[in-house]
């Protein structure tokens, strides 16, 4: 099972370093706090991509937007011819 260590005794042990490897504990100690401490950025297109199956809802965008085209001219000349 593992020890939890205390403050104090981490106190003692950081006393026994160098002075310059304990400025270097410190800093690393005050970068640990600072990154934990900003807040998450907002995630890109660039994070997500490639993140969905291809092709997500089983056709490809190309043809999804061939045929959605094709379909509205169609029903646009079905109104024209309708109209006339």
């Amino acid at each position: 099972m593992s020890h939890v260590v205390s403050l104090p005794e981490i106190a003692a042990l950081a006393a026994k370093l160098p002075p310059e490897e304990r400025k270097q504990l410190a800093e690393s100690i005050l970068q640990e706090l600072a990154a934990a401490s900003r807040p998450a950025r907002r995630p890109t297109w660039g994070d997500i991509r490639g993140c969905v199956p291809y092709p997500l809802f089983g056709e490809d965008a190309q043809a999804w937007v061939t045929r959605t085209r094709r379909e509205e001219d169609e029903r646009r000349d079905s109104l024209v011819r309708a109209t006339k």
